[in-house]
């Protein structure tokens, strides 16, 4: 259980510091991250997310699921904003 913990402890920092990089992304209307970075990282956080998932991390599951999603959204700036 103390694996769940410390895994969540460590993708919620990694959501904290995407936050700030969402926000200038929407409030410049530009995509700062290239399309191949965050497409293969929000693919990769997904992948984990089904791992996780599997082996009863339930906490670690939801963190990499937000994580995936915030790469996704930097994925969908990249697109829109050009």
């Amino acid at each position: 259980m103390w694996q769940d913990y410390i895994i969540t402890l460590s993708v919620i920092a990694f959501s904290y510091a995407l936050i700030p990089q969402i926000y200038q992304g929407f409030k410049k209307k530009k995509g700062f991250i290239t399309i191949q970075t965050s497409l293969i990282t929000s693919l990769g956080m997904y992948a984990l997310t089904y791992v996780y998932f599997t082996l009863n991390l339930y906490f670690s599951t939801i963190m990499v699921f937000i994580t995936g999603t915030l790469w996704l959204i930097l994925f969908i700036q990249k697109i829109i904003y050009k």
